[in-house]
């Protein structure tokens, strides 16, 4: 049975054009800085975001976590806010792997309050306090939010004032640059490191990329070792985020149309309630009825479609690539025959 995958745009499968150019690749030891591909996909990365120099990593985990590990040392505090995917999703590995604490703020739907990210900057040397060594952002946020730039602007200016560094997890920023309808240098050049992803909505197999000044990518580069990320012949990889980067992240305003349709059509049950608006290529409901949600999902895979149990009670669909107008339109006739027999 061939599924409509509707739990996350990670789990899309490559195009016809990725399998080939990844059979067809020219590749070499990437540990040894000898893969070409591996070479003009980083380089392709760190020009469209206006960067120096580009790193390419297994996950959007790995190139979150290595560049706190780049960042900075151990027993800094890092500064994020208390949803996004670093404290949520993350399995507490930023004190595993660079030993450091994470100090949450509560955010707006994903934007961090400036004044509530400069109350927690340790301003004075103490014996007592850790230094603040870190600040991250997210951009698309993980709940479907696109953040507004003139909070980043803000936060900006705040991390230089007290010549902090900022880190952004811009897994979807291309969602992000898509709705906003802005260069994606217009989001990254308020970061001194981005990681994002070449999956999810771009389609690419495997692998993220993390960009920044060239001595930061440098001494990310024998970290990332350290992690076990130093591939070996990983061009093969990097061939479908070539074509990631020069086709599908022109396209991802498809994905946020059929997300847009999706909802629509969700919200016409009496008994669905959309949580958040539909800026990006997810959408986020709740269910007002009495049922087992086990059993929902169950009759769901059974019919063909996938998603993932709810959070909270709180269900994501997301779009992308693969799922087309007719895969929504049987998505909804299911809850229809579920929910109304």
């Amino acid at each position: 049975m061939k599924f409509i995958d509707l739990r996350s745009d990670t789990v899309t499968e490559p195009t016809e054009e990725m399998r080939k150019v990844m059979c067809e690749a020219e590749v070499g030891d990437d540990v040894y800085d000898e893969d070409p591909t591996i070479k003009k996909l980083e380089k392709m990365a760190a020009k469209i975001l206006g960067k120096d120099a580009g790193l390419f990593v297994p996950s959007g985990t790995f190139g979150n976590q290595l560049s706190i590990f780049t960042h900075c040392e151990r027993g800094n505090e890092v500064i994020v806010g208390d949803d996004c995917h670093i404290v949520q999703h993350e399995a507490g590995a930023a004190s595993i792997i660079a030993g450091v604490q994470l100090r949450t703020i509560n955010s707006d739907r994903g934007a961090l309050p400036p004044e509530e990210v400069e109350s927690k900057i340790r301003k004075i040397e103490d014996i007592h306090f850790p230094k603040t060594g870190l600040i991250c952002l997210e951009n698309a946020h993980s709940n479907g939010r696109v953040i507004p730039l003139s909070n980043f602007d803000k936060i900006r200016k705040i991390a230089d004032k007290y010549n902090v560094p900022i880190h952004l997890d811009g897994a979807r920023i291309f969602n992000a640059a898509t709705t906003l309808k802005v260069d994606p240098k217009e989001i990254s050049k308020y970061a001194d490191s981005i990681n994002f992803c070449l999956s999810k909505g771009l389609c690419a197999p495997v692998g993220s990329i993390v960009v920044g000044n060239k001595q930061f990518i440098d001494k990310a580069k024998k970290r990332r070792k350290i992690m076990g990320g130093g591939m070996r012949q990983a061009g093969i990889l990097a061939a479908a985020g070539i074509v990631a980067l020069e086709k599908m992240r022109f396209r991802l305003h498809e994905d946020h149309e059929k997300a847009k349709y999706l909802a629509e059509k969700l919200s016409e049950f009496d008994f669905i309630d959309i949580i958040e608006k539909v800026e990006i290529n997810m959408v986020f409901f709740k269910i007002k009825k009495d049922f087992i949600d086990k059993d929902f999902i169950s009759f769901m895979k059974n019919n063909g479609v996938k998603i993932n149990p709810p959070d909270e009670g709180i269900y994501r669909f997301v779009t992308h690539y693969w799922i087309k107008k007719e895969d929504i339109d049987k998505t909804i006739k299911l809850i229809e025959k579920y929910f109304i027999k």
